[in-house]
């Protein structure tokens, strides 16, 4: 039996199709050869690549287009480290004009063909069954457990089912249960809930699709400093997230907003300012003001430049 794994790094099935982008050609800042994209070594001056979606993966991974033309939307088979794999292009083609680091994880095999498709849907209907099945048998075993997703690892005879739990649960007897119908290798990994949104996807409060499920490959501790910092009003509802958890995207400009706010007195701060002593009440970092509240209830609005720390 596999040992329940806890984990918050996991990737996540595909989002909508992205828009069209037209070819381009990368280049480094000026004359100067790439050096600070995020791609692997390897990668020569010429080469053409393109942006994939993978089934089953919601981040943007980069093959060598050899000479395939291909066109944004369109489906093609693609070779990983687990065999072939059925993606969507994304971004492309990206011309490289000079030697550039980039993570590549193979080349494009060929266009996905009817055949390829048929065996893809069919792939699913598959996955689909078994997480219906293990639904039955969680039912079965009256474990209160949440089933989020499924992976067939074809290559080692494994399946492995991803659920959420208040708590640690006693899964051997459903391990059992689970070997026995599929005859193969069983792992329950327990995930957080912040996967759990990474894997089933959804639109956020902002109207687009969730980050975590688009483009973020790892999920960054957040904390409720980053919502202070950015003068944020501190209602569960407005920063929190699908999965419950702060939002992600508090982490984005928390480094911007603190370098911002160095030389600005903080909300609660005795300062002198032209209209006497008085004491900050709300802070605007971008537009680089305070507002300062005297002692007759007045509310006044003065740069930062134009305030003091008061002293005592």
């Amino acid at each position: 039996m596999d040992e329940q794994d806890k984990t918050e790094e996991r990737e996540i099935p595909p989002h909508p199709e992205l828009e069209g982008r037209k070819a381009t050609e990368h280049r480094g800042p000026g004359e100067e050869a790439c050096s600070g994209c995020a791609f692997s070594t390897g990668v020569d001056a010429g080469t053409k690549l393109v942006g994939i979606l993978l089934e089953g993966d919601g981040v943007i991974r980069y093959f060598r287009a050899g000479e395939l033309e291909l066109r944004v939307g369109e489906e093609c088979v693609v070779e990983t480290d687990k065999g072939p794999a059925l993606g969507r292009v994304a971004l492309g083609p990206l011309v490289l004009t000079k030697a550039c680091r980039r993570e590549v994880m193979g080349r494009v095999i060929h266009k996905a063909l009817a055949e390829d498709l048929e065996r893809h849907r069919r792939f699913e209907e598959r996955k689909q069954r078994a997480m219906q099945t293990c639904r039955e048998k969680i039912a079965a075993r009256g474990l209160v457990m949440k089933l989020v997703g499924v992976e067939f690892v074809e290559y080692a005879n494994k399946i492995v089912f991803y659920f959420t739990a208040d708590g640690r649960v006693d899964f051997r007897e459903l391990v059992k249960d689970l070997a026995a119908h599929f005859r193969k290798r069983i792992e329950l990994r327990q995930i957080g809930v912040r996967d759990e949104a990474r894997i089933i996807g959804g639109i956020g409060g902002c109207g687009r699709y969730l980050c975590c499920s688009t483009f973020l490959r790892n999920l960054e501790p957040i904390s409720i400093r980053m919502a202070k910092t950015q003068e944020l009003t501190l209602n569960p509802t407005r920063i929190s997230g699908l999965c419950g958890r702060l939002l992600c995207c508090l982490a984005y400009e928390h480094e911007h907003y603190k370098e911002l706010r160095k030389g600005m007195p903080g909300t609660g701060k005795l300062v002198k300012a032209p209209g006497g002593i008085g004491r900050v009440v709300k802070v605007n970092p971008l537009l680089e003001r305070v507002t300062v509240q005297f002692d007759n209830d007045q509310l006044v609005e003065y740069s930062a430049n134009e305030v003091e720390l008061a002293k005592g």
